[in-house]
């Protein structure tokens, strides 16, 4: 089943403005959703919807609020998102950093007491359309071992880095795990095994098997205890620069995620580098990377970035997949 991208977003937009959210509020967040959804990131799009939905039902998600100023120091400002509608409020801090950036360079806001801001490649992508280097991270709720253990002490904390490119923005957007639970959800809805372990079994044994790992919460760091300390620092970093919570905080609030801490860095990367030199060694390495040797021939090499490019330009020619079940629930609300 496919879906027109102005119809999704028609949907999602409906169903948010019923919810008390004003015009704006939910065409932002509308938008987004249907990004991620068009980009193939299903998983943090049309698949995540209801239970934003639900979370807004349980009052984690506060209807119609906004970010506010708490502190400005030159180029960096630290927010409080209060507890706002996660995807909104990243959207409105990546578009005051860039902001900041045309003033100085370089900008960065810190976000306090927010939600999930579900795709973190969209502020990115963001950055990148305004012609900005883009740096973004979030803490999450204690979902991952640290190396090591097998309780869930850290996050799995997304981080993302930008840069703009006119023939295609390099953009690369990654949980350090590895695989976020978005897409081990997504697998599963389609009965797949996961492309390498992503974790461990109930029997301690390393899995494929989303179900299995889900079961245990053990999921794999990506290039394991390095993964592990990048988890960790990402975390202090946030909650000392926001003045929010740790993902240990967030993990004392209960079962659900909420009340996060994140971070969103712009560099003017044309007035800083120049246009032509920026244009020259993003397309140089680019283009080195394309001509790699490859290990399988009927294989192909992409840059980080490349696939949601192609992925966007058949979903909008062809309407975006959507779960046949999960579309019917999403238009019964």
């Amino acid at each position: 089943m496919r879906i027109k991208y102005e119809d999704m977003k028609n949907e999602f937009k409906r169903v948010l403005c019923t919810r008390g959210f004003s015009e704006e509020q939910a065409e932002i967040s509308a938008e987004l959703f249907t990004e991620n959804s068009c980009d193939g990131i299903y998983s943090h799009g049309v698949n995540r919807f209801p239970r934003v939905i639900e979370y807004l039902e349980k009052g984690y998600i506060k209807v119609g609020a906004l970010p506010t100023l708490v502190e400005s120091k030159g180029a960096f400002e630290r927010w409080d998102g209060n507890l706002g509608m996660g995807n909104v409020n990243a959207k409105l801090c990546m578009d005051r950093a860039i902001e900041l950036a045309r003033k100085n360079g370089i900008g960065c806001v810190a976000l306090s007491n927010t939600n999930h801001w579900m795709r973190g490649g969209a502020y990115g992508w963001q950055a990148a359309r305004a012609g900005c280097v883009g740096i973004c991270w979030t803490n999450t709720q204690p979902n991952m071992p640290a190396w090591g253990a097998k309780d869930r002490r850290i996050g799995n904390n997304p981080i993302i880095f930008a840069v703009p490119r006119e023939k295609g923005h390099v953009v690369t957007d990654m949980a350090v795990a590895q695989f976020s639970y978005g897409k081990m959800e997504e697998c599963k809805l389609k009965n797949q095994l996961l492309p390498v372990p992503g974790g461990f079994d109930t029997k301690g044994e390393l899995s494929r098997d989303p179900a299995e790992i889900e079961k245990t919460w053990r999921v794999l760091p990506v290039g394991f205890w390095k993964g592990s300390g990048l988890s960790i620092l990402l975390d202090l970093i946030a909650a000392v620069l926001s003045g929010g919570n740790s993902t240990h905080e967030v993990g004392k609030l209960g079962d659900d995620e909420l009340a996060l801490s994140q971070i969103f860095i712009a560099f003017d990367a044309a007035n800083i580098a120049g246009s032509d030199f920026l244009s020259k060694v993003v397309n140089d390495v680019v283009t080195d990377v394309k001509n790699s040797d490859k290990a399988d021939e009927k294989g192909s090499i992409f840059y980080p970035g490349e696939m949601e490019e192609k992925t966007r330009a058949d979903n909008l020619a062809n309407g975006i997949p959507v779960n046949d079940d999960i579309w019917q629930i999403i238009q019964s609300m």
